[in-house]
């Protein structure tokens, strides 16, 4: 009989978060082993982030293409676009990405075990895939989150999701989405740089809850003007299948046709049948891993990162969390992972970047709430002839000066945000942000140049 191996860590998951955490416990000398059932890297490197950021910058060809004549260039053939080289050639890149997460597990001595794990008891893992079971004295689950799919719905068996939508066999002419936050928004975004007709169907008055009301606004604005077709206050009732398509029935009354249906309405942790019961581990109400501030579940052998949890379910908050587990636990350096101030981004056609409080949760918060803010014309639009206005916003706690958040909705507004988020987490003041030399021209030095106070209009 071969006898089960015993590990210092099991890690179960091998995305984001789970990698970083394997490598780094393995660099303190702790014997780690890890156990993936799909693919290694996780929904961000094969189905998420990665692949959906590379469509993003296919679909925004088009109005490269379209902007060129305002500069002098004459294209000669109508450009075209081809779906199956696009999926083939991200297809090539993510299997790269894949080979490299392998490859640093393997060069920090990680056992791979390619095979969904089960809990059986405390420190017990079953590993059906491979008939192994496996020993460890600690247990990380990092397993991530799955889409929600509303089993009620008629017809529902027909959609798809953000994980089938990277494997179509061909685009989709006419294509309906569910949904009203960062997946359904950047994808409409996608499919309409693309070419195809598309359809997003909401359940609220605006897109993007949680976001500042103005880049909700502004963004809804321009998804229109570039011909996305907005269905707000309505839900999805149904999917019938036809002849030539499917047709979709909404609580409004109001019927669609399409060829595609993609729901993202929504994710859900991943912790079903990997025996946490088991493990006397505490899950919450949608599945999550209860944790506290260290990541240790109700078990104090289990410790849980990333969306498994439902804490901030961004890929760079899964690595800090499983790096900061990694550190405390095999490395002496105990620290916790700070949630706040996490910038983000909406890689939306304008695009969002943004950081720290919107208006609306600032006058929440404090007393007296200074707002500065501007839309321009971007320098690129002019000669091109594009209807498109930038919008730049800082919201400033009154009493302190300090920025509170900042918003921008434009062309590389991600990267416009990550810098300013680093002045943020200083403790930045709007007097600091006047006093920074302006980088002319250029759209990023309108954050140093706001100097009028926006005053909301009477009602």
């Amino acid at each position: 009989m071969t006898a089960t191996p015993e590990f210092d860590l099991f890690v179960i998951g091998a995305g984001s978060g789970g990698v970083r955490a394997a490598r780094i416990a393995a660099s303190y000398g702790a014997k780690v082993a890890i156990a993936e059932e799909y693919r290694v890297g996780g929904t961000c490197v094969i189905r998420g982030c990665v692949p959906k950021k590379l469509m993003v910058y296919a679909s925004r060809f088009r109005d490269e293409f379209e902007d060129a004549s305002g500069f002098g260039w004459t294209l000669g053939a109508v450009p075209t676009f081809d779906w199956a080289t696009l999926i083939a050639n991200k297809d090539r890149e993510i299997a790269r990405l894949e080979g490299l997460y392998r490859a640093t597990l393997s060069r920090n001595g990680v056992t791979l075990y390619e095979s969904r794990a089960i809990l059986e008891a405390p420190g017990r893992i079953a590993l059906p895939a491979t008939g192994e079971c496996a020993q460890a004295k600690t247990i990380l689950v990092a397993t991530g989150a799955r889409p929600a799919l509303d089993k009620t719905i008629p017809g529902i068996e027909h959609a798809i999701t953000s994980n089938e939508v990277f494997h179509l066999p061909k685009q989709p002419g006419r294509i309906v989405i569910v949904g009203g936050g960062y997946i359904a928004v950047e994808f409409a975004c996608v499919f309409n740089g693309l070419g195809s007709a598309v359809t997003l169907v909401h359940r609220g008055d605006k897109l993007l809850r949680g976001f500042d009301d103005d880049l909700r606004d502004d963004l809804a604005v321009d998804m229109q003007k570039r011909g996305v077709e907005l269905k707000l206050n309505a839900k999805l009732s149904g999917i019938a299948k036809t002849a030539d398509g499917l047709t979709v029935t909404l609580t409004t009354g109001e019927t669609l046709r399409c060829d595609t249906v993609m729901c993202a309405t929504g994710r859900l942790p991943n912790t079903h049948g990997i025996g946490l019961e088991a493990a006397g581990v505490t899950l919450g109400a949608n599945g999550r891993v209860v944790v506290d501030a260290q990541s240790c579940s109700s078990s104090p052998s289990v410790y849980a990162v990333g969306d498994v949890t439902d804490r901030v379910n961004l890929t760079p908050v899964a690595i800090r969390e499983g790096h900061a587990f990694a550190d405390s636990v095999y490395g002496s350096k105990p620290w916790v992972t700070d949630h706040e101030m996490i910038p983000s981004a909406v890689f939306s056609t304008p695009e969002i970047g943004t950081v720290g409080l919107s208006e609306q949760q600032a006058h929440a918060q404090y007393p007296q709430v200074d707002v500065y803010k501007t839309r321009f014309r971007p320098m690129k639009a002019v000669l091109a002839g594009r209807d498109e206005r930038m919008l730049m916003k800082l919201v400033v706690d009154a009493a302190t000066d300090r920025v509170l958040g900042c918003h921008v909705l434009g062309a590389d507004a991600a990267e416009i945000v990550q810098m300013a988020a680093i002045a943020m987490r200083m403790g930045a003041t709007k007097a600091e942000f006047d006093g920074t030399m302006a980088l002319h021209p250029s759209a990023a030095e309108e954050l140093v140049t706001l100097r009028d106070k926006w005053v909301a209009p009477r009602a």
